[in-house]
């Protein structure tokens, strides 16, 4: 792997391999970090199937224009439990979005350098953790398609019915860090939305975006990311040459 694939947006591979370095435990986001979970089943047309399943009983009116509109299911999620919390509607939406996610591993892409960089991690001695807003069921069932279990378990901390914990909230990343006996500064997280920044920011854990486009970079920024790297190959490489 050549030295000179270093991210294109300007932090080198001695910034990556200082934070790398003083991680004992890196916490994943997993949609995006670890792949692209609706790569060939279309995030939109789940939240469309959401909605739709909301309007077929006559529930339209929990969402507004904007949440109807949504391309993100879990846009659809929050916004039913803000008006409805704790309800049955709420856990069978939820339900059905889990459904929805487990479909989505059969076609689900590995997300590039990514697998190689979790295996070696583990390999160093790093202790990981998957931190996400997506079921926890379907994190266990994509790993298992990738043989990666043992690099998480039982560290995989995701959606609950306490939906009010959803990232942007640090909860998910905290319970990591507790059952983990981890100190934030002593942790990494690895995300590629505002939600995961403002989680780790909030828990007090270094962050480090990975944005696959100039669209998620600027959003990242944005929300006042400033560590991202385009790629995890320069990640990989910072990594192997610790």
């Amino acid at each position: 792997m050549a030295a000179n694939t270093e991210n294109e947006t300007g932090n080198g591979t001695a910034e990556l391999r200082e934070a790398i370095a003083r991680a004992r435990v890196v916490l994943w986001d997993f949609d995006g970090p670890i792949c692209r979970l609706f790569a060939g089943h279309s995030a939109e047309g789940v939240a469309d199937g959401l909605v739709e399943w909301l309007e077929g009983r006559g529930l339209h009116h929990l969402l507004t224009e904007s949440e109807r509109a949504s391309l993100d299911p879990h846009v659809v999620l929050r916004a039913v439990d803000r008006r409805r919390p704790g309800s049955d509607l709420v856990a069978e939406l939820e339900e059905r979005l889990t459904q929805e996610e487990l479909k989505a591993t059969a076609s689900a892409m590995p997300t590039p350098y990514a697998d190689p960089l979790i295996r070696t991690l583990k390999a160093l001695g790093r202790r990981l953790a998957i931190t996400t807003n997506n079921s926890p069921r379907v994190v266990d069932t994509y790993l298992r398609t990738r043989d990666l279990t043992p690099c998480f378990a039982p560290h995989i901390y995701g959606r609950t019915q306490e939906l009010r914990h959803l990232k942007p909230h640090p909860h998910c990343l905290n319970r990591a860090l507790r059952a983990m006996g981890s100190a934030p500064d002593t942790a990494l997280m690895i995300g590629d939305t505002p939600s995961d920044f403002l989680a780790a920011r909030d828990a007090g854990v270094p962050f480090l975006g990975y944005a696959r486009n100039e669209r998620k970079e600027k959003v990242l920024r944005g929300a006042g990311a400033s560590r991202i790297v385009n790629s995890l190959e320069p990640v990989l490489w910072a990594v192997r040459t610790l």
